[in-house]
């Protein structure tokens, strides 16, 4: 079985995603390296696997996908059975996995990336961090993270008693923001969010990840 070559790099929290989900199905993988500082994501050979630009592509064997949320999906399902089981056991499981996904999509990641982008990338392009900016997103992310206070309050990891893939997609964006943009309280104020954290954080998996993307 040909190895999937992932298109991407390190500090892409999109490109964490999906090697962590890689290292939890236990699935062997190449990373290729993509040098986003010289502009290789707009270059035609990068363009024919990806015409929007942005990373992680993958390839399994004749398969091209792109949209890392997407990707997710693909590796769950097709190494079902193998490593650690991301969509659970049963439709309802299946429905609640998804469900905690788009909550994640739609209304975790927005403000989340929007702290991120201001407070990490907006600087190192030389620019000045917009506060007002941030404390908008962070009040948007506060309604999001009480949602999650309740929910955790009943069940270990937000689709229920088991870690998925609604969990490992909160990952990379999380941990910048604990880490690198001073937001820890956001997660550690609140009991429930803090305990989760704490768990999916230390998985064997994301360490190994994280390690690289610091």
């Amino acid at each position: 079985m040909a190895t999937i070559k992932v298109h991407g790099h390190h500090l892409s929290t999109a490109t964490s995603l999906v090697l962590c989900c890689l290292e939890e199905k236990q699935v062997d993988y190449e990373l290729l390296v993509v040098d986003l500082a010289a502009g290789a994501h707009k270059k035609p050979q990068y363009l024919a696997l990806n015409p929007f630009g942005v990373v992680p592509t993958i390839q399994d064997g004749d398969l091209t996908l792109f949209e890392s949320r997407g990707i997710l999906k693909y590796l769950a399902k097709k190494y079902k059975g193998q490593g650690t089981e991301l969509y659970g056991n049963s439709l309802s499981e299946e429905a609640l996995v998804e469900q905690w996904c788009e909550v994640e999509g739609q209304s975790y990641n927005s403000p989340a990336s929007a702290i991120l982008f201001q407070i990490l990338f907006v600087p190192m392009r030389g620019g000045t961090t917009d506060e007002a900016v941030v404390e908008m997103n962070v009040e948007k992310l506060v309604k999001v993270l009480d949602i999650y206070e309740e929910r955790l309050s009943k069940s270990k990891y937000l689709a229920g008693d088991f870690f998925s893939l609604a969990d490992l997609q909160h990952l990379p964006t999380t941990h910048y923001l604990v880490t690198a943009c001073g937001k820890g309280d956001l997660i550690s104020s609140r009991k429930h969010v803090k305990a989760w954290w704490e768990d999916i954080s230390c998985r064997p998996a994301w360490k190994k990840v994280s390690e690289k993307s610091s």
